[in-house]
């Protein structure tokens, strides 16, 4: 059996504590779904299509990875595409809780959808893509937050 999850984020950008959280999903399940989505929250730093790009460069080679964009209810795209599980990585208590609030409200919307919280490693979880942002406004070295490899855009 295919067990599929789904990764969703703004992901703005995809960094490498979220390739931690990715590596590790990919432990449990056959294939991750990454979905880039837009949070209405936050004003968008790279546009969509940079933001996929970039999951791409970072994930190039891993077996079992797909990338997707959505704009719907993180649990609506579960069903389109038949999935039964979220992955969601937490830095600390308060992404904790955060993200506790949304599983129980999705488990509430639907029931047969389960999410899986995972602790991102100790030695990422300093990282936060609004940390990177502000470095990349400034020009500042990413390099500690994000591969080497990755081939950011223009800022």
């Amino acid at each position: 059996m295919n067990r599929k999850a789904l990764f969703p984020g703004s992901f703005d950008p995809f960094t490498s504590g979220h390739l931690n959280i990715l590596k590790r999903a990919l432990t449990m399940f056959d294939e991750v779904v990454v979905a880039v989505g837009i949070n209405q929250d936050k004003r968008g730093f790279f546009d969509m299509d940079q933001r996929v790009d970039i999951i791409r460069q970072m994930t190039a080679g891993m077996e079992g990875v797909s990338i997707i964009k959505y704009d719907n209810l993180t649990i609506d795209t579960c069903r389109e595409l038949g999935i039964r599980h979220i992955v969601r990585g937490v830095r600390n208590m308060i992404d904790f809780e955060t993200e506790r609030s949304i599983a129980d409200a999705n488990r509430i919307l639907a029931p047969t959808i389960e999410t899986i919280i995972i602790p991102t490693a100790q030695e990422f979880a300093h990282i936060s893509s609004s940390a990177v942002r502000d470095i990349l406004r400034h020009h500042g070295d990413t390099s500690l937050f994000l591969p080497s490899s990755v081939k950011l855009p223009e800022v």
